[in-house]
């Protein structure tokens, strides 16, 4: 259906739709696998498991087609470039990386809330890996201009990364648009750069340099 994408995110893509499909025909049966607060079980919702911080990240809500279709769409746009340039493996952990730790960020957030008093929701969506996949496109081609849908103007792929981190970051802090994980689009982006610089051998993770006496 789609050749000329790369394998992995050709995969990806199938899976999320795929479940999105799930989700539509059978209701509620996939709910244990979103990300679900610790103590959420004893607040009146379902409890935390280790493998939603993955699960959850291949789901979304079944009553927002527009959701699954932006995030596939910017998987596709920014995600196959990445997956030519990295290669596969180094790709699939990257993006399994911001899942996860989007995932880990919008758990301790959400488990806060409801030690405050809320009602225990779930978290799902794929957004937290594709704003790590945006931040990685940011870093490899920052000069890259992107024609943005809205508003329909052109930008650098480095400001977008920059106007993004910041809009979600205030999004969070002030409670705007309640119902859109913030945080865990923030946490994708954090692990992701967290990766990079692990990769580049740069803070906070320097590679200690052999010292080498000139004669």
């Amino acid at each position: 259906m789609f050749p000329r994408l790369p394998q992995a995110v050709k995969t990806i893509l199938a899976i999320n739709v795929a479940v999105f499909l799930v989700q539509l025909a059978a209701g509620g049966i996939l709910a244990p696998m979103m990300l679900w607060p610790w103590g959420g079980a004893d607040a009146g919702g379902l409890g935390f498991q280790p493998w939603q911080l993955v699960t959850y990240g291949f789901m979304h809500d079944p009553r927002n087609l527009a959701h699954l279709v932006f995030n596939m769409l910017a998987l596709v746009m920014f995600g196959s470039q990445l997956e030519y340039t990295w290669g596969t493996k180094r790709f699939v952990t990257y993006y399994l990386v911001c899942v996860v730790g989007a995932g880990l960020c919008q758990l301790v957030v959400v488990t806060w809330s409801l030690a405050q008093g809320a009602f225990p929701y779930p978290t799902l969506g794929a957004s937290g890996g594709v704003f790590g996949l945006l931040l990685a496109y940011g870093l490899l081609f920052p000069n890259q201009r992107i024609m943005l849908l809205f508003p329909p103007i052109p930008m650098r792929a480095r400001t977008l990364v920059i106007v993004y981190g910041l809009v979600e970051l205030v999004l969070g802090i002030t409670g705007t648009r309640s119902g859109v994980a913030h945080f865990a689009h923030l946490g994708g982006m954090l692990f992701g750069w967290l990766l990079i610089q692990h990769w580049r051998g740069r803070p906070p993770f320097n590679r200690r340099r052999a010292h080498v006496r000139r004669l």
